[in-house]
């Protein structure tokens, strides 16, 4: 037997039904926006432009410490450089620049 408890007037049986169909209606034009291509296309690009995002930021904080550190190496606390360690990488530089054109040089003969 059905059970016949439902005091429900049918005004507000098809009053149920009217929100109920409207959620419905809701939900369904949301997953229809969800898998639209646009949509899955949009949200593939925001997180790979977060993921590089996230990569260059760690990046930039990677080589703000090694520059710090070399100023460090080079540059006594009041600014000043230290010619202890100057001298000597300069020296090392100016040789490995006069190498390089030198042979280069003998190359294009």
């Amino acid at each position: 037997m059905a059970d016949t408890s439902d005091t429900r007037t049918p005004a507000q049986i098809e009053a149920d039904i009217r929100r109920r169909r409207e959620t419905l209606a809701e939900t369904l034009d949301e997953i229809g926006v969800r898998v639209h291509p646009k949509t899955i296309v949009g949200d593939a690009r925001a997180k790979a432009v977060a993921q590089v995002d996230h990569t260059v930021g760690r990046a930039y904080v990677q080589v703000n410490r090694v520059v710090t550190d070399v100023r460090g190496r080079f540059v006594n606390e009041d600014g000043s450089p230290r010619l202890e360690r100057v001298v000597p990488v300069a020296l090392v530089v100016v040789g490995v620049v006069g190498l390089l054109a030198l042979g280069a040089r003998r190359r294009g003969r």
